[in-house]
């Protein structure tokens, strides 16, 4: 089975004539070796290295071919991962040609290079003297870090064997320019890639914790003295490398590409291929390897600041408060500091690090891991203020607490935290694992520090929203409970312990709400209402939701939502203050639209996102006008239907366009109509657009989720409610809505909330009189049936 889409061969070109039998071919080897893993013969950890072997003695057999009766003073040396000995299926070759001055290189060059593309291979390829490469290693970093693992795969040893040596002198001699290049450089990789170890869908090479880093890692030990002692010596760090490399051979060989970015929908497999029990297993590995790395890249950045310090006279600590000192760009806990005494250290120094943005010192987080203990409980004043001062730095508090988690210290204070540490969420609009997405909330909270009466339950209610997530049943009962425990633990008092639970428990609920449900409709507002209880719950529930969803990822957050939930919030404020709210209006067309229809019948006016459309009240139209929508690349967020005299239904829709082109409106009228009239195939029409664009609209990552349809006829006094979950594919609120036209239900309202490729549609149905309909009534029973088979078979 040879791979679709790893690396394709270089454009055609003329090459130069062969005069010799050329050797076996590399692809078709690689090519064995993934069936051999695929098919359980070759375990996934030892592709690297075999695939690694076959190159060498395939190379070995082209370079002597290339020089034939020439080969002193020429040197074919591997680089980058090709010489470290690890090449998984998408690898490209990464070679330089070393020679001395030879006269017939570019024959030499060009025999191997057009040797190796003839067979379909990738090959970054460079040809230079040993002088020349030490002098584009000064001025390129990619390049000094490729030759600092370089090793001489044919030829003369004595041409090119120095050149890693000599590029690790370099770094060092040439530290204090080179090392902040280096740093920036892996800051802005960072930025880019994300976190490994918290990432759903991490970047096995790219992202931080990942192999690239690994490979700055070992150049930045190289380069230090090699008297540096270490906190956590190197073979740790290589077990970590290594099976982060055979996960990316695992994923390649399993994905047939040369992606490095481990999708949802690869997890389960790789993990079975690598022997895991399933995909969370696997990537809790994957994230302690990420971890680690990490944590040893950073040492390594520090002591490499710390020698240049040295070289240019390191200052002495300043004590900042008891027991806290800052130098060097650091902070850390003071030679006489009674760790054992203070159960508040650890939580004052991270403070302190976030606030100051300065990282902690290595040595005194390996002080409070050997002897720090948790607080006595209930806490005092002193341990409580010292967690809140720390969950309310912002978003520096992110990397003091996972300084903290690295040595296991934050689970001292919440021990709860071991049951979400690494775990990963499986859905697709979420972007971190459990405990990462808690940090992000928190740090999200923020802006809304200054705007609540009581900040301290905020970052606390972030911190342990979603830590039911980590036991069995409904993260939200079940981290109520948990809030309360850990609320009780740390010495809140009764009323706010109660606070703290209801913000855990409905921390959803706003969201929820205010996506999933008619805001006109009083009925919302006064069950969210006896919900929250007050209008400090209510105020908190609403900092909570901004933070959480932005934590969460614009899949699941953006400006739509973020202003449904204001007026929600608005809404139920005005009812806990003891004012009714008036009953809702049904919509009305724009002024003189219906007027203008004349003999036509049928009109539209789009402004901005806002569309209206008139036409004669019968069965289907919103099923046609939401199809021709969706046709045109619009997607209803919310739809709202009521009739005018005469017997014309005026329907508004609050859209949003795909791609950001707004459509030609006259052809969506023109469409509407032949739509209504039954000239336009609405469903065979959606159905070939939506295999022209099967790709764009579901993640390569995801899976599409099961049906479900919910019918609640009890939050509503005006109608029944149907909810429905589905996959987000084009044209689903118009299958929906024409099943809803074909059991003769009435919609009053519609309203779309999507979550990454899923959808969840809300119907407020009334029967042909205008009556709620039970949920038990037959034809709600029958509508149920037939959605979950429409949606489910298509």
């Amino acid at each position: 089975m040879a791979p679709r889409d790893l690396p394709a061969a270089q454009p055609e070109v003329t090459r130069p004539e062969a005069t010799l039998s050329r050797p076996a071919a590399l692809r078709g080897e690689r090519d064995r070796l993934i069936e051999r893993t695929l098919g359980g013969d070759l375990p996934a950890f030892s592709f690297p290295a075999a695939y690694a072997r076959a190159a060498d003695a395939h190379l070995r057999q082209l370079f002597e071919r290339a020089t034939g009766e020439r080969p002193r003073g020429y040197a074919l040396m591997a680089v980058g991962g090709y010489g470290r000995g690890q090449l998984c299926p998408g690898s490209d070759l990464d070679l330089v040609l070393v020679h001395r001055g030879r006269r017939h290189v570019g024959e030499v060059a060009e025999a191997i290079w057009y040797a190796l593309w003839d067979e379909g291979l990738h090959v970054d390829h460079s040809v230079r003297t040993p002088s020349e490469a030490l002098m584009v290693a000064r001025e390129d970093l990619k390049v000094l870090l490729g030759l600092l693992d370089g090793r001489v795969v044919a030829g003369d040893e004595r041409v090119a064997g120095s050149l890693a040596t000599q590029s690790a002198e370099l770094l060092r001699k040439d530290a204090a320019r080179l090392w902040p290049q280096l740093a920036d450089s892996v800051a802005a990789r960072h930025d880019k890639a994300g976190e490994l170890a918290f990432l759903l869908e991490p970047d096995l090479k790219q992202s931080a914790g990942g192999l690239r880093d690994m490979a700055v890692l070992r150049a930045l030990r190289r380069a230090l003295a090699p008297e540096t002692i270490y906190s956590e010596p190197i073979e740790p760090l290589a077990e970590s490398e290594a099976l982060i490399t055979s996960v990316r051979a695992a994923l390649q060989c399993r994905s047939q590409s040369a992606s490095d970015r481990l999708a949802l929908q690869e997890q389960d497999q790789v993990a079975a291929l690598l022997a895991y029990p399933d995909a969370d297993a696997l990537m809790a590995a994957l994230a302690e390897a990420g971890r680690a790395i990490s944590a040893g890249l950073e040492e390594s950045f520090q002591r490499g600041r710390a020698s240049l310090h040295q070289r240019r006279g390191a200052s002495e600590p300043v004590p900042i408060e008891a027991g806290i000192v800052e130098g060097d760009g650091e902070v850390g806990i003071a030679a006489d500091a009674d760790i054992a005494a203070d159960p508040a250290l650890a939580l004052r120094l991270a403070r302190i690090a976030a606030e100051r943005h300065l990282l902690i010192d290595r040595g005194s987080l390996d002080r409070l891991a050997r002897h720090a203990h948790r607080p006595n409980e209930p806490w005092d004043e002193v341990v409580r203020a010292a967690f809140v001062g720390l969950l309310s730095t912002g978003e520096a508090l992110v990397p003091a607490v996972e300084a903290l988690d690295r040595r296991r210290l934050f689970e001292l204070y919440l021990p709860e935290w071991r049951s979400v540490r690494n775990r990963p969420q499986r859905n697709a609009y979420h972007r971190f694992t459990v405990d990462r997405h808690l940090l992000e909330a928190v740090a999200m909270c923020g802006p809304h520090l200054a705007s609540v009466d009581r900040p301290d339950l905020l970052v606390l209610g972030a911190l342990l929203h979603d830590l039911g997530k980590g036991f069995p049943g409904d993260h939200s009962e079940v981290g109520r409970e948990i809030a309360e425990n850990v609320a009780r633990r740390i010495g809140l008092r009764e009323d706010d312990v109660a606070v703290l639970g209801r913000i855990v428990a409905y921390h959803l609920v706003l969201p929820e709400f205010a996506t999933r449900r008619d805001l006109d409709d009083p009925s919302t507002a006064r069950v969210v209402a006896q919900i929250v209880e007050d209008r400090r719950t209510l105020s908190l529930l609403a900092a909570l939701a901004d933070a959480d969803g932005r934590a969460t990822g614009s899949a699941a957050w953006g400006q739509w939502k973020s202003e449904l939930v204001a007026t929600l919030v608005e809404r139920v404020a005005h009812v806990l203050d003891g004012h009714e709210l008036p009953q809702p209006s049904p919509p009305l067309a724009p002024g003189g639209l219906v007027a203008a229809l004349g003999e036509r019948r049928l009109g539209l006016e789009a402004t901005g996102r806002q569309v209206t459309v008139v036409a004669p009240d019968r069965p289907g139209v919103l099923a046609a006008v939401t199809g021709v929508l969706a046709l045109h690349g619009c997607n209803v967020l919310r739809a709202n239907v009521g009739e005018t005299e005469g017997g014309m239904a005026v329907e508004s829709f609050a859209v949003d366009f795909a791609f950001g082109r707004v459509p030609d409106w006259r052809r969506v009228e023109a469409d509407v109509a032949r739509a209504l009239s039954g000239e336009l195939a609405l469903e065979e029409s959606l159905r070939e657009q939506e295999r022209a664009y099967a790709n764009a609209r579901r993640p390569a990552s995801a899976t599409a989720p099961q049906v479900s349809v919910r019918i609640d006829d009890t939050t509503s006094a005006l109608a029944t409610i149907l909810e429905v979950r589905a996959e987000d594919r084009l044209g689903v609120l118009h299958r929906i809505a024409a099943v809803l036209a074909e059991a003769r239900l009435d919609v009053a309202a519609a309203l779309v909330d999507t979550l990454g490729h899923e959808v969840v549609d809300t119907f407020y149905v009334r029967d042909e009189h205008g009556d709620k309909i039970p949920a038990t009534a037959a034809r709600c029973v029958e509508v149920r049936a037939i959605l979950s088979e429409v949606l489910t078979h298509g």
